[in-house]
């Protein structure tokens, strides 16, 4: 069951962070347009605190490693995204007319919106990979299927977000969406992890 839940949310993790970067490209447009400097400025922030997101990641998963605290990590990656909703709009707005240059104006406001729950997001792997590690004989097997399951997950919410939830919600109702499933598998975690002590 823990094995489960740890490949559940890593698949989830990948499909949060892949969408909310796509869902970035249209909270930024009305602002700052959807030019190759704004696309430049989403995937450095995104990529910048996954690799960060990495490293704490890796370190907080040598204290005590749990599934309550693999829920914790998702749900602060759901929960930091919730200021998206009231502060992309006027704020981007302040910004666009304090930073007229696309390209740090952009770059500015992706670091404001996305960088800390992307960061959340990214801490969420490498803790899996600590969940599911037994043996170092099966370290690398465990590592290749957390992996796997990841970067499927990032696959589908890439697609499913730009073909179809695009097409038939508003941005804000996707990314509420998408933080409920988060909250519900992070309440999820906690509980089987309590129950399994």
């Amino acid at each position: 069951m823990r094995n489960a839940i740890c490949l559940s949310v890593a698949f989830w993790s990948g499909f949060f962070v892949m969408g909310v970067e796509l869902l970035g490209s249209r909270y930024l447009a009305p602002a700052f347009g959807s030019s190759i400097f704004v696309w430049g400025a989403l995937i450095t922030v995104f990529m910048l605190a996954l690799s960060l997101g990495y490293l704490a990641g890796g370190r907080w998963s040598q204290y005590r490693p749990s599934l309550p605290r693999l829920g914790l990590l998702l749900a602060a990656a759901a929960l930091t995204a919730l200021p998206i909703l009231p502060l992309s709009g006027a704020m981007l707005d302040e910004l666009f007319f304090r930073i007229p240059d696309p390209r740090f104006g952009s770059l500015t406001a992706a670091t404001l919106l996305f960088f800390v729950p992307t960061f959340f997001s990214g801490m969420v792997s490498p803790y899996c990979v600590r969940l599911l590690v037994q043996a170092k004989e099966s370290s690398g097997k465990s590592a290749g299927l957390l992996y796997f399951v990841s970067t499927f997950g990032s696959a589908a919410g890439t697609i499913l977000t730009s073909f179809y939830l695009v097409k038939w919600f508003r941005i804000d109702v996707i990314l509420e969406g998408m933080i409920a499933v988060s909250i519900i598998l992070a309440a999820t975690a906690a509980l089987v992890g309590g129950r399994s002590r």
